[in-house]
């Protein structure tokens, strides 16, 4: 037995070592020229095949070294491999530790020593393998063993990525400092060779004080190691660097979304930036091309009237899965790199009331409580009273008519039963990211500043009955074999009640049919929830619009120069205190983008609240008024049910929008009429029809005469 177990451990030492001996033959040791560094990482669309753009254009340049100062060479030893002269070029310690963490862990670590981590850099994307991490070992043992010293630095220095879309010494000179390679002076040597490990988040233009930390470092070794005297290290000062130079890649609306995609990468863990600039990957997108084309050129329309300086931001999803469908984030990165659909903060204004009505619900109280709708009332802890829109007094009204009509006090005299502390915890646990003030009572009003992407996270975790989904742009991941190296998260958390949501849902699909964005459901064809909102002063305004499958939000806001809040004036027929352009943008999007789909109904809510809340102090203590009814002679309706007042109110809309209609197109029948007869004064012979018309005196009396004897001209 013992014969046979030794006779197995000699036949595994020969097949060990017969492989190896294979693999060392058939390993090439490729010249810089040939090396398949860093294939570009393309982002595409969701259909998986078109591509929206890469990141990377892949600067490189292969120079002799000859020409270049021995502090350059002696600069990128000192930080990245002190011992490069004396020792063999293998770690056999940190080849085991990578190749553990590699295999097990799934992340990409090379070697310690420039050996391997050029040997390392050709099997960009392969190191996770067995078969790859053992032919990256051989390879480092091969050049150690076939290649000099002064060699293998060249090879490393023409080859290493160093930021900026640079591979190479050459292009990462001219990328930071605007000169050739050999042009370099010590302190910028340093600089570069300092960023190494990390040069697009070590870059100076990014992190300054990790760059002048990692400069530092790399002078203290060089003069410890004798590369530099004391003296040069003393005059050796923190180099400037050149302004970043914007890629191409990244010009019109398409630099945002590549950049969107990037930062939600990397903020995920998942990825680094040199990992997305190298790593030759295939990312495929949420982002619909038709829904993407469409609310771009939507949201790139400018009226005749629009204030130049007037930003707009959207964003369409699906609440079900939290996937970004498209964005709408400006026009040109390269001219404006500041996000309007993730970055870019405005005032929410009303459009964050329904959170405050999401806790009435929670509270138990039914949305049929009435409360004084009024303006120029008091609540606790303020010294000024608040008014609604236009000073409106709205009398008795229940929460569904409040919020169809966006009634300012009866959400504080709501938030006044929750407390703003409650309101903000809500808003928060639907997903807003951003700061809302936990002691201000105002914040129900939406004076906090946020983004169209947080506002929509926050809406999207209601529209969805409760369930909290992360928006994402990014489905998945695959690298150059195909090989799933990320996934969306695809796990939502229940958060809310699912009624309790249909009962927000319920009230919402009021301002859509009734109330400040009347007629939009019928304009859809289809049940739609909705909220508008106007930000204090006037100072923005926003629309959130959902169907089950849908959500679409916008928002329009006014920076001066110098970033700073500007009223937001009427223009084009569009008052910033009515439905406004928000809402406009938001008919205009979801009138094609949901062609094609069916017609989905909310679910059925049913309300369990008691009149007053269960401790009967909310609103007018169980439906009790001591205040004027509704305006808008809607006193019978405040006697009748809430049902049939809706009713009722959705009927008067729907009158007044084929009002509207008629009068419309007398109007523009007049004026066609006007025009006409403008064109026949200037020109008889413009129209046959024209009064003034060669022979039309003759040709009017000929008809006459026939219609006389009772026949119908032709």
């Amino acid at each position: 037995m013992l014969g046979i177990f030794f006779s197995l451990i000699g036949l595994g030492v020969l097949a060990g070592i017969a492989v190896f001996a294979y693999l060392y033959t058939t390993t090439e040791v490729p010249q810089p020229e040939k090396f398949a560094l860093a294939e570009k990482t393309t982002v595409y669309y969701a259909d998986g095949t078109t591509a929206i753009g890469s990141y990377a254009e892949q600067n490189r340049s292969i120079i002799s070294c000859e020409g270049l100062p021995d502090y350059i060479g002696n600069a990128i030893v000192a930080s990245e491999n002190r011992t490069f002269y004396t020792d063999k070029g293998l770690d056999l310690k940190g080849i085991a530790r990578a190749f553990i963490n590699n295999v097990t862990k799934g992340t990409r670590q090379g070697g310690s020593t420039i050996t391997q981590q050029y040997a390392e850099r050709y099997y960009m994307g392969e190191t996770t393998s067995y078969a790859g991490k053992a032919r990256e070992a051989i390879m480092a043992l091969k050049i150690a063993r076939t290649e000099s010293k002064d060699e293998v630095l060249c090879n490393y220095m023409n080859t290493i990525y160093l930021g900026r879309n640079s591979y190479g010494i050459q292009e990462a000179a001219k990328a930071y400092f605007n000169k050739d390679a050999k042009d370099l002076t010590l302190s910028e040597a340093a600089m570069i060779a300092g960023i190494i490990p990390s040069p697009s988040t070590w870059d100076p233009a990014d992190n300054a004080d990790m760059a002048k930390s990692r400069f530092k470092r790399v002078l203290n070794i060089m003069q410890e190691d004798g590369y530099i005297t004391a003296r040069q290290h003393t005059d050796a000062k923190f180099p400037q660097t050149a302004a970043v130079a914007q890629q191409n890649a990244y010009a019109g609306p398409n630099g945002y979304l590549l950049d969107m995609v990037r930062r939600e990468l990397v903020q995920s863990k998942a990825f680094a930036k040199e990992d997305l600039d190298t790593g030759g990957y295939k990312i495929i997108t949420t982002i619909d091309k038709s829904k993407q084309d469409l609310m771009q050129s939507i949201g790139d329309t400018r009226l005749g009237d629009m204030p130049e300086s007037l930003q707009i931001g959207g964003i369409a999803l699906d609440p079900k899965t939290g996937e970004v469908l498209s964005v709408y984030a400006g026009s040109d990165y390269l001219s404006k790199q500041l996000n309007n659909a993730d970055q870019a903060l405005f005032e929410p204004g009303s459009t964050m009331k329904p959170f405050a009505l999401l806790g009435a619900a929670q509270s138990g109280v039914s949305f049929d409580t009435l409360f004084n709708g009024n303006s120029h009332q008091h609540f606790t802890g303020l010294d000024q009273e608040v008014n609604n829109a236009l000073e409106n007094n709205w009398g008795s009204i229940n929460l569904y008519q409040a919020t169809a009509n966006s009634v300012n006090t009866v959400f504080m005299n709501v938030n006044e039963h929750l407390t703003p502390k409650r309101t903000a915890a809500i808003a928060h646990e639907a997903g807003i990211q951003g700061d809302i003030d936990e002691a201000s009572m105002y914040n129900v009003l939406g004076i906090n500043a946020l983004t169209v992407w947080d506002l929509a996270q926050g809406h999207s975790t209601i529209a969805n009955n409760g369930v909290r989904n992360t928006l994402h742009m990014v489905s998945k991941v695959l690298d150059s074999h195909n090989k799933d190296m990320y996934n969306a998260p695809s796990e939502g958390t229940k958060v809310f009640d699912a009624n309790d949501c249909a009962l927000v849902q319920k009230a919402m699909q009021g301002t859509t049919t009734y109330g400040t964005a009347a007629g939009t459901s019928a304009k859809l064809g289809r049940p739609i929830a909705g909220k508008s909102g106007t930000a204090n002063d006037e100072l923005a305004s926003s629309f959130v619009g959902y169907t089950p499958s849908m959500m679409n939000v916008w928002a329009i806001w006014n920076p001066d120069g110098n970033g700073n809040p500007q009223v937001v004036p009427a223009f084009s027929g569009y008052g910033i205190s009515s439905t406004g352009y928000p809402a406009h943008l938001f008919q205009e999007f979801m009138a094609q983008a949901l062609q094609g789909m069916a017609v989905e109904q909310f679910p059925t809510a049913k309300d369990n609240g008691k009149i007053g809340g269960p401790d009967g102090t909310w609103g007018l203590a169980r439906g009790q008024s001591g205040v004027q009814p509704y305006a808008n002679n809607q006193s019978n309706a405040n006697r009748q049910s809430t049902e049939d007042a809706q009713k009722q109110a959705e009927q008067d809309a729907q009158r007044k929008a084929e009002q509207d209609a008629q009068r419309k197109a007398a109007e523009e029948k007049a004026e066609q009429e006007q025009e006409f007869a403008q064109q026949c004064l200037a020109n008889p012979s413009y129209s046959t029809n024209c009064p003034n018309y060669p022979g039309a005196t003759q040709n009017r009396t000929d008809t006459d005469n026939k219609n006389n004897e009772g026949t119908t001209p032709q």
